[in-house]
């Protein structure tokens, strides 16, 4: 049976490829955003305030160099085989080292649907992953130049709305502990499929408005937008393994690793490369990768790590 949650997804293609009138009033949008974040972030709070630290260290650093490494692969793929300009390959390699958290969203609601499990600090190496593509990106743009606001890219970086409400939630979570967040429970987890829902729509209307991008490039771009993702999945699953990760952990990490940004990265792209063209990048991972990962990518990267799992643990 199709997850409902996958239903307004298409709903929301379907709207926009037959160019209706069906748009989420941004106001809406901005609030359901700021709920999933919220959400999102305090679960791993919660959950967060039941380990140490310290363990969670070696986890942290390994996910991190994954995130400065998968734009390094991206980047000559896109500059010399696709043939895009330095500034464009570069802000779309960031893309791709990123995360997306309207992937990660979905991927927490198929794994409660189909009652999987998985290690509860994934929201923390969710942040974690948001920033080292950023870097990489502006120095595979500029170089190590002088030019580059650092000042201005870590403000839109750190300050930007999507961490401080990742943020901000596990702090909430990991202060308040379970039995301090019944209050808030129904509004933040007991409707989080039904908020979920509402952004897949909108989401869905944004995939399909990306669409009339695809001609200069259109076609490189949707064999990277799926390519790209299956290598990242890959590389996310081994680390996952090595990690001594769970099944459960091993897929969420492939799915961190195989979804590409389109929050964090252009805001910081916008200031550091204003040459890069975001249209480019924003079709690549709203339109091609994020419908890709939705419909297809997170069952078949969970049936990878079991796979991996199952061989190497044998």
């Amino acid at each position: 049976m199709t997850d409902p949650i996958i239903l307004f997804f298409l709903l929301g293609i379907s709207a926009g490829l037959l160019k209706s009138e069906l748009r989420l009033p941004v106001a809406i949008y901005d609030f359901v955003s700021m709920l999933l974040l919220l959400a999102i972030g305090m679960k791993g709070g919660i959950e967060l305030a039941k380990q140490p630290f310290m363990l969670l260290l070696p986890q942290i650093l390994a996910v991190m160099i994954m995130g400065f490494v998968l734009p390094l692969f991206a980047f000559p793929v896109l500059h010399y085989v696709g043939r895009f300009m330095r500034a464009d390959a570069a802000s779309i390699a960031a893309h791709y080292g990123s995360v997306s958290v309207g992937t990660f969203a979905v991927a927490v609601a198929y794994m409660g649907t189909n009652g999987l499990t998985f290690e509860s600090h994934m929201p923390l190496l969710l942040v974690v992953l948001e920033i080292p593509a950023i870097l990489v990106g502006i120095l595979l743009a500029r170089g190590f130049s002088g030019k580059i606001q650092w000042g201005l890219v870590a403000h839109e970086v750190f300050a930007g709305k999507g961490i401080v409400l990742l943020l901000g939630g596990l702090v909430i979570g990991w202060i308040a502990g379970p039995e301090g967040v019944v209050s808030i429970t129904p509004l933040f987890f007991d409707l989080f499929k039904g908020i979920l829902a509402l952004f897949l729509l909108e989401m869905g209307l944004i995939a399909a408005s990306k669409v009339s991008s695809l001609r200069q490039y259109g076609a490189f771009l949707v064999v990277f937008g799926i390519a790209m993702p299956l290598f990242s999945s890959a590389v996310g699953v081994i680390l996952g393994y090595a990690l001594g990760m769970t099944v459960g952990g091993t897929a969420m990490l492939a799915i961190l690793a195989a979804s590409a940004s389109y929050i964090a990265v252009p805001a910081a792209m916008r200031i550091s490369v204003p040459e890069a063209n975001p249209t480019l990048s924003l079709t690549a991972s709203l339109g091609i990768t994020f419908p890709f990962n939705v419909l297809i990518g997170i069952p078949l990267y969970y049936q990878l790590a079991a796979t991996t799992h199952r061989v190497l643990g044998g």
